[in-house]
């Protein structure tokens, strides 16, 4: 027998890409899927993109790039933190990275040694604690609570802190799997109970851009040194072009530089000339959102009468995390159930939250208003 590494015992399985796989396995026996279970947009890559791309590839060399990025997409970059949110950053700090996974494993590797406790909100992305049970660190899990929003807040960062140190803490918003919004006032305390406890603050932005109504800040706005992961996937709509970025302290960029080199060397070529080009795209991708904003509001009148109508706040992003206890206790039976007999691939809350997920359900309306009015008709007939 071949044996396996502890650290891959504790990474457990995606359970959103186990749906896709039965939901995959279902289509080719010809039977018909509403894909709600996948962060994906099903919009193309912007018409700018694939150009630049194409014109990039015609020219026949595809090299390597400096470990930190092309500069000139490092400095656009930058200057888009400045016309967004009013905020300096020198295009040094900008690290170009495949996407923001290779982002969370450069920041955990450059912030943290093995053992160290990091605060991560629950529910929350699963990667995240995987990727750090994989770097033998730990996920110290950040509970939320409906009476914040089920958004993290300062005093449950002191609290968790107090239980039992941690060594750094992330937080995402938009979140996923919910879409809820760390409002600016809020961010900003978490970022000055962070630095009062002197711990590392992660910022994960990957869904803005992708926002209905609710302001959503930077963290960069309110701590200067805070780690910022973001992304091309989500508001830009290049999931598999693996492209995404960092802005770190100026202290971090030789360290991220050395394992960046080492890891995975640079970033791909044309996702990185794509991605500047990307920049270009505002008003075909601002049209994007607008269909998901029409997707959210088609699901928010629907779910209250399918018995789906308790979720968390729907600020931002492209989810709704909705309580299923008044339909089941298991989530995980129901999503399946729900594929082989309706036809709709949603993921259970198992995924995102390994306490209170049993009676959860996570729905993406990232695809297209005539999935989500289908989705509704399925689900209305499966549930009646």
């Amino acid at each position: 027998m071949i044996p396996t590494s502890r650290r891959v015992a504790a990474v457990a399985p995606f359970l959103a890409m186990d749906v896709m796989t039965a939901a995959a396995a279902r289509e080719r026996r010809g039977e018909g899927v509403v894909h709600m279970e996948v962060g994906q947009p099903s919009a193309p890559a912007p018409r700018p993109v694939i150009e630049a791309a194409r014109v990039a590839l015609e020219r026949g060399r595809v090299p390597y790039t400096e470990a930190l990025g092309l500069p000139a997409l490092r400095e656009r970059i930058a200057r888009d933190y400045r016309t967004r949110y009013g905020v300096a950053v020198a295009p040094e700090r900008v690290v170009v990275t495949t996407g923001s996974s290779a982002g969370f494993i450069l920041a955990f590797l450059s912030l943290f040694d093995a053992g160290a406790r990091v605060g991560v909100p629950q529910p929350g992305y699963p990667a995240y604690r995987s990727i750090l049970a994989a770097l033998d660190l730990v996920p110290a899990p950040m509970v939320l609570r409906p009476e914040d929003r089920f958004a993290p807040t300062a005093a449950l960062l002191r609290a968790t802190h107090a239980a039992e140190p941690l060594s750094g803490v992330l937080v995402m918003s938009p979140a996923n799997p919910s879409g809820t919004v760390i409002v600016p006032e809020a961010l900003r305390d978490l970022c000055a109970a962070a630095r009062s406890l002197g711990l590392p603050f992660i910022s994960d932005e990957i869904y803005h851009g992708l926002g209905y109504g609710v302001p959503t800040a930077c963290a960069l706005q309110f701590d200067p040194d805070a780690v910022v992961i973001n992304s091309f996937s989500k508001y830009h709509c290049m999931t598999g072009w693996r492209i995404g970025w960092m802005v770190v302290p100026e202290v971090l960029v030789r360290p991220v530089e050395r394992l960046a080199q080492n890891l995975y060397i640079s970033a791909p070529y044309l996702s990185q000339i794509g991605a500047l080009a990307a920049f270009d795209a505002q008003e075909e991708l601002d049209a994007v959102r607008d269909g998901y904003a029409r997707n959210r509001a088609i699901l928010l009148d629907a779910f209250p009468g399918l018995g789906l109508g308790r979720t968390h706040p729907v600020d931002g992003a492209f989810y709704l995390y909705a309580d299923v206890a008044d339909l089941t206790n298991d989530a995980s039976a129901f999503c399946r159930r729900m594929l082989d007999e309706a036809g709709v691939a949603a993921t259970p809350g198992l995924d995102f939250d390994r306490t209170d997920g049993a009676h959860h359900v996570r729905f993406s309306f990232a695809g297209s208003e005539a999935d989500c009015i289908e989705a509704v008709a399925r689900l209305r007939g499966w549930l009646r």
